[in-house]
């Protein structure tokens, strides 16, 4: 049984953080999963996109019964002074589904999640439609999993990418298990020198956010694990438009 849960969507966003941890694989609904154990802690990667974090936090929910659920990773600025490292903790996620809102305690702004990859366009449309500071591919379907079971629910991203940075294609390498196909994509980009510069950047974004994330997470484990109940209530998120 483990006290706090987080799910994020690739390996390499929670890479520095769980580098020593326990890893295992178990199964949920017909589908294996890999954990990382480390004390009262567990991390799952369920892959990118609402479906595959829905999944993924159904699957730790069911076999490990936390107390907290947590959706961490990477997230894109909405709002120009957020830039690549800087953590962000949302006071509400919105899904851009439905408009529907899940309020947290303690943080500021809202984290939107969209249902793809989104560019500079689709990042300014959505700044400007929901007021949102950054953007995610997850975050609500694990509040909706936690709102289910009655759970505690949080949200800690970093920034991986800028208001102004346009993201290579990506949407076409990612599977419907929501598995980023990292070979498949270095073959198309092999043969598109155009790209290679904005994808060295990218890399570079990553390392950097991937880094700031751990800190972070590692500070709020140990202020959190020795505060937390034996057993906890939260309450429901709200919904609506904006």
């Amino acid at each position: 049984m483990s006290k706090i849960a987080m799910v994020a969507a690739l390996e390499r966003e929670i890479s520095v953080f769980i580098k020593k941890w326990t890893r295992i694989q178990r199964e949920h609904e017909g589908r294996t999963f890999t954990f990382f154990e480390h004390g009262d802690t567990v991390a799952v990667c369920g892959g990118i996109g609402l479906a595959a974090a829905r999944r993924a936090a159904e699957a730790v929910i069911a076999l490990y019964r936390p107390v907290l659920v947590q959706s961490v990773g990477f997230a894109g600025a909405l709002d120009t002074k957020l830039r690549v490292g800087d953590l962000f903790s949302p006071s509400q996620v919105l899904d851009a589904r439905d408009g529907s809102r899940t309020q947290l305690s303690g943080g500021e702004g809202t984290l939107v999640t969209f249902m793809a990859v989104a560019g500079v366009e689709q990042k300014a449309k959505l700044a400007q439609a929901y007021g949102g500071r950054a953007v995610d591919m997850e975050a609500a379907a694990v509040a909706t999993a936690a709102q289910a079971h009655g759970i505690p629910f949080g949200a800690v991203k970093v920034i991986s990418d800028e208001l102004d940075f346009e993201m290579p294609r990506m949407a076409d390498f990612i599977d419907s298990e929501g598995r980023f196909r990292t070979t498949s994509f270095i073959l198309f980009a092999a043969l598109r020198p155009w790209l290679w510069s904005r994808i060295a950047v990218l890399a570079r974004n990553s390392t950097k956010a991937a880094r700031a994330l751990a800190a972070q997470l590692e500070s709020f484990g140990n202020e959190l694990v020795p505060a937390l109940p034996a057993s906890s209530t939260t309450a429901l998120p709200t919904g609506g438009r904006k």
